[in-house]
Order: C-alpha cells, then structure tokens, then sequence
C-alpha cells in the first residue's frame, strides 16, 4: 500500500500528547515525518518528562498509524522531552499612568542621611527640567514634610475622571505625599503591618500624581514588609541605596543591596550614594577629615560590582537646609549644590541604561550639565 507524509499527518491529528489540549499537529509537538516506502520516522518534542508520557506517546502514534494509514506500517518514534521554563514568581506590581520612572531610595539602617539625599536628589532632577515627586513611605518616620517645609499642609481632593483623588502637596516643583500629612506631629504611628501597606497603597494608587518623569520612592531603613509592599505595588525602575562610610553601616546597606537582588523581587540596583564622606569646616573649605572612614562606600560598591554614584560631604549646611525646609542643593555655587548635581545625573544616566537594557518604562537622556529633558523612546 502506498501512503505519504500528509497521510501521516491526518492520521496524527487524531491523537493529543499527553497533558496537552491540541493534537499533534496544531501543538506543533511533531517536528519532522519522513517515509520511505512503508517506512515512517516520526520525531516528536513532550514537556512532560515522565516515562509514563513518552510511553503513551510512541503507542498512541503507533496505534493510530497502523489503524489509520496501514497496518503494516514500519515505524520508528523519537520521542524528545523539553521542559516548559517556567516563569520567576518575581514580585512586580502595576503601573501608573504617566509615571516614566519610579526610584526607591533605601537604606540598610535609619540615620545615615537617605531622606535627605531624597529631597535633595528631587529638587537637583527638578532644577534639571524634570517633573518629579516623592512618595514618603517612611510610614513610622516621615521627615519629608518637614524638609520641604510643608509640615502643615493637607493633601487636596480632586476629581479625576469621576473618582476622588488626593492631590500631592508641591513644594519647589516637587510632588510630594507623606503619612505624615495625616498625623499630628506629636502622633506616634503604631501600625501593623497590613495597615501599613494599605495606607501607602492608597497614597500610591489613590493620588492626582499627574505626569512624572521621576517618582523617588524614600524607603524606611531596614527590610520588611514596608519594602515588600511597595515592590508589590509597583514596578520599581531602579534602587538608590544610601550608607555612610564605617563598617556598621556598609554591613547593613549591602544587605539593603542583597534585599533589591533577591530572586522574587529583582529590582536593578543603579548603585550606591555615601553620605557624611568627610567633614569640611566652614572656616578651612579646602580641608577634608575622614570621620567615619575613607570611601568605605565606595569599596562597598566595587566589591558588589555596582555603580559608586558619588559622596556627599559632611556640612552643617546641609542639615540646617533640612530643619528649615529648604534643601541644601537649592543654594547655588555651593560644594553642596555640586555633590547632588554629579549624583543626580549619576543617578539619571543609570537610568538611561537601566531602561535602555531591561523593559519597561521610557528612557531618558541626558542633554547637558546644567539641563536635562525627558525623551521617549
């Protein structure tokens, strides 16, 4: 009896692989039919690598060629098994509509100065060209309202498409929510985890952001479920995480860095900022004294293979900045002001590279020194 390839095929769309809804054909699980006279080769690819499945598979195949095409058919199954790659189960939350990047800025312990290299890092982007907002998700320690000086304002109600939003305080040009809007200054924050998350789920998700080319994220110290909620609710561009230079602190800011890297969350480290680097006093500007140690942080991020964002100089300035709600980096022609415009563009271009190599979010680019502008790819 004389058969063909196409008769081969008709006879095996009749039949399934194991586990699997389609037939052989339509699931594209047959790779090649050859025939030779009454001699049929049939190489076949399973996901399910038990014996039982390849067994069933090379009899069913039999089966159905000698009831179908001919019953004396000599036939020779090879049956290849390969695994489905099954997806990470990485944490990875929704987007917000017209926000382009969204950087979290950590630390492994409190005190080493991150929500002040957060307010400083948004109004550097700010001065820069770019629309920037600051999540306050430090829920027991908020500090940003009193950086900007707006300690004593309350977010708005607006209506956006129907629904009641908050609408973010401004100060300088950047956006800001903080728990610490709704508490009184002398109000202890006694949650739990869960309450926790659901207050910043409702200032993330229940907000009039607006259009943002940089939404920083400024963390709580430590690793918890603060951290965790917020990798789950949004899909985070990038991590900045902020130590000074003495052993105790880089301890902690490298597991701050383990904590982004860990396989369930995944989060790209742009790199490391060292705070407190050394003491300058005002009356000797030249002079530099190591208080803490000498580029411990730096050191840190060699050895971790991550990008040094640069160091930023023990100055009473810069706390006096902070206490009266003007950020230091404001204050032009200032080594301050030069510290944070290096790190933010540090910072920046991280990001242009991050974007550039990983999917989503658009990229920027960085068009000169004094100004930069948000591009689209």
């Amino acid at each position: 009896m004389k058969f063909n390839k196409q008769d081969i095929e008709q006879a095996l769309k009749t039949i399934t692989v194991p586990g699997e809804g389609q037939n052989m054909i339509e699931s594209k699980a047959v790779k090649n039919i050859m025939v030779f006279a009454d001699e049929v080769i049939v190489d076949i690819t399973i996901s399910n690598p038990s014996l039982q499945a390849k067994k069933r598979t090379e009899v069913d195949i039999l089966k159905t060629i000698h009831e179908l095409v001919y019953a004396k058919a000599k036939i020779q199954v090879n049956v290849k098994v390969e695994a489905v790659t099954q997806p990470k189960n990485e944490i990875k939350g929704k987007t917000i509509p017209g926000i382009q990047n969204i950087v979290a800025v950590a630390s492994g312990k409190g005190g080493v100065g991150k929500s002040t290299v957060t307010s400083n890092l948004a109004v550097t982007l700010s001065k820069m060209g770019f629309k920037v907002g600051i999540l306050d998700a430090d829920i027991y320690g908020p500090s940003i309202p009193i950086m900007f000086d707006v300690q004593n304002e309350k977010p708005l109600a607006v209506n956006v498409d129907g629904k009641s939003k908050m609408k973010p305080v401004e100060s300088y040009g950047v956006k800001i929510l903080s728990i610490g809007f709704f508490t009184k200054s002398d109000q202890a924050v006694v949650w739990r985890g869960p309450m926790a998350s659901k207050a910043l789920n409702q200032m993330i998700f229940d907000a009039a952001w607006g259009e943002l080319d940089f939404l920083l994220i400024d963390l709580p110290p430590g690793t918890g479920d603060i951290h965790l909620s917020i990798m789950q609710s949004l899909p985070i561009t990038g991590a900045v995480v902020v130590s000074t230079p003495q052993t105790v602190a880089l301890a902690d800011a490298k597991k701050g860095v383990a904590m982004f890297q860990q396989e369930s969350i995944n989060v790209p480290v742009l790199g490391i900022i060292e705070n407190m680097a050394y003491f300058t006093p005002e009356e000797l500007p030249d002079n530099k004294y190591f208080l803490f140690g000498k580029e411990g942080a730096k050191h840190l991020a060699e050895d971790l293979k991550i990008p040094f964002l640069g160091e930023i100089p023990l100055v009473q300035s810069v706390r006096e900045a902070g206490d009266l709600g003007r950020p230091a980096a404001m204050q032009e022609h200032t080594p301050i002001e030069a510290a944070f415009n290096t790190i933010t563009q540090n910072v920046a271009q991280e990001v242009v590279r991050r974007n550039t190599a990983l999917p989503p979010t658009d990229a920027i680019k960085i068009t000169t020194m004094a100004g930069c502008s948000a591009v689209k790819k």
